[in-house]
This record gives structure tokens, sequence and C-alpha cells, in this order.
């Protein structure tokens, strides 16, 4: 099990962290080369497993909603990760009583909607999808 660690978007301590990975050109292949962002209204739930970042997912506050986009997890950790990333996020959102969104990626879809999501948009290469 990771430990996830929660950061503002712009923490000094989550560009160290997550550095390695959003400039690694294998890491923006699985992003489909759409790089990383951040600001000061994303919040960064980042999973360290054997003193590595694992995977990550950035969250963004818009209102009364919040946007998961541009995310990433190890391959070869994605099935135990995924779900502990994304329970972690949905009870943060659910503290805070807001809607929570995300746009996900085609292959990642069962991980969401094992975790109460539906589709409420369809594109070719992603769905957006909200908890329900």
């Amino acid at each position: 099990m990771a430990k996830i660690i929660q950061l503002g978007g712009t923490d000094p301590q989550l560009y160290a962290l997550v550095a390695p990975l959003v400039m690694n050109p294998d890491v923006l292949k699985y992003n489909n080369r759409y790089p990383f962002k951040t600001s000061d209204s994303f919040t960064w739930f980042v999973a360290v497993k054997d003193g590595q970042v694992a995977g990550f997912i950035p969250v963004e506050e818009k209102g009364k909603s919040m946007t998961i986009n541009n995310y990433y997890v190890e391959p070869l950790l994605e099935k135990k990760l995924f779900p502990q990333l994304l329970r972690t996020v949905i009870k943060k959102m659910d503290d805070e009583k807001k809607t929570l969104q995300a746009v996900v990626m085609i292959r990642h879809v069962g991980y969401f909607e094992s975790e109460g999501f539906k589709v409420i948009k369809s594109w070719r290469l992603y769905q957006k999808m909200e908890k329900v």
C-alpha cells in the first residue's frame, strides 16, 4: 500500500516530487502527450511507494465542483494503486460536499465505474464522468 500525500498545486514539495515524472517522455506518452498543469486552484494527491512517486491525481476546484484530469499511475502498480488514489480523492470531496467529475482515459473507465462514476460525455480517447 502506498502513502498518499496531499499537496497544494504550487507547493514546492509537489514540484520536487512530480517533476521527474511529468517531464519523462514515457509518462507524457501515457498521458497522450498532453502536458500536465497546475495552479493554486489544484490539489494533488501523490502516491509514494518504497520512496518513489508511483502515481498522482491532480484535482482542480471550479466553484462547487472538482475535476480530475491529467493523472498518472505506474502501470505495474495500477490495479492496486488506482483504487487507493481514487478513494482518497473521493473521501476528500465527500468531506467538502463537492461534485466530483473526471476526464478519464478510455482504458481507465473501469476503475472510475467501480467507485461510482457514470459517463456524462464521450470523446474518442476520453470519457467525462461524474461521481453519483
